[in-house]
C-alpha cells in the first residue's frame, strides 16, 4: 500500500528528519543502490592509484549498472552535490557525505572482518563520485 505523505507537516521542516528518511529508503531497498554484484568492483576501482585511471574505471562501472540505479544514483548524487557546494552553510563536505551516504549505498552482500577496511572505501567512493560528478555522469 502506498502512503500518502504530507509534506507540508512541520515534522518535515528539521533537515535531519528528511536526511534519516532518504537514508532509511535507501537502506530499506532489497539490495543497495550499488548492486552486491558490483561492491568488489568498486572497491578494486578506488584503490587504483592513479587517479585518471581511477576515474575512468569508476565511471565504466557505473556505466554498468542497472538502468534504474544508473538513474537514481545521477539524481541522488547531482542533489548531494548541490549540498557540498552549501558546505559553509551546513558544515556538509563530500568527506562528510561519503561518511553519511557510502555504507547506506555501497555495501557487502555478507558483512566480513574487515568491515573498517570496508567503510573507508565505501566513504571514498561516494566522495569521488561527488567530487568527479561530470566526469562519471557525463554521457
Amino acid at each position: 500500500p502506498e502512503e500518502k505523505l504530507n509534506l507540508d507537516d512541520s515534522q518535515w521542516e528539521d533537515i535531519h528528519v528528511v536526511t534519516g528518511a532518504l537514508k532509511m529508503f535507501f537502506r530499506e531497498l532489497p539490495e543497495p543502490l550499488f548492486p552486491y554484484c558490483f561492491f568488489e568492483q568498486f572497491v578494486e576501482a578506488i584503490k587504483i592509484q592513479d587517479n585518471a585511471t581511477r576515474i575512468k574505471s569508476i565511471r565504466s562501472l557505473v556505466k554498468k549498472l542497472p538502468r534504474p540505479n544508473y538513474d537514481t544514483m545521477k539524481i541522488l548524487f547531482e542533489h548531494l552535490k548541490k549540498i557540498a557546494a552549501k558546505e559553509s552553510v551546513n558544515l556538509m563536505s563530500t568527506q562528510s557525505l561519503g561518511i553519511v551516504f557510502g555504507p547506506t549505498l555501497l555495501r557487502p552482500e555478507k558483512e566480513t572482518g574487515n568491515m573498517a577496511v570496508h567503510m573507508l572505501y565505501q566513504n571514498q567512493i561516494v566522495e569521488l563520485m561527488l567530487s568527479e560528478y561530470s566526469k562519471i555522469f557525463s554521457s
